[in-house]
Parts: C-alpha cells; structure tokens; sequence
C-alpha cells in the first residue's frame, strides 16, 4: 500500500486519468474530490463490497437456476447441414 500524506488542497494522480484532492480535513475526517472519466465507477469501499456480496449472490441463484434445468435444455441443438445437391 502507498501512503501519502497531502495537505488541503493538494492532490495525487492515479495514472493519467484520475486525480484525487484532498479538499478539507476536518475532525478526524478527510474530504475528497475525485475526478475521473464517465467510464471509472467510484464507490466508497463499504458499497463496493456490498455490490459485490449482491453479484455473488446472483451468480448462485443463476448457477442453480441452470442445474435445476433438465439435461435436454442444456444440450447445444445439433445444426444439420442442407443437401446442396441439384436436382433435375
């Protein structure tokens, strides 16, 4: 893990997209502001854990889903080739 430690006001870069300010520091608690492009999600730590509890979860309700369905429905349907052959 970096540590760093900034003042008010001060920033770090992360690559070349995402800069963090530190923009006050204030009883015990810091206050950031983040600037990154629209295709970067930015979550505190406690929802992106939560997110990804939720995402395991219906990756085993979808698991189990699909076991339960019987094997025909699961088989790949066979693709026949057609009889190219002329007829007279």
């Amino acid at each position: 893990m970096l540590v760093l430690t900034r003042k008010s006001g001060e920033n770090i870069r992360v690559g070349s997209d995402v800069v963090v300010t530190v923009l006050s520091v204030r009883s015990g608690q810091v206050k950031l502001g983040i600037e990154a492009p629209k295709g970067i999600t930015i979550h505190r730590g406690e929802v992106y854990e939560r997110i990804a509890q939720v995402n395991r979860e219906a990756a085993k309700i979808a698991a189990a889903g699909s076991a339960a369905l019987p094997q025909a429905a699961q088989a790949k349907p066979q693709v026949r080739s057609m009889d190219r052959r002329k007829t007279a």
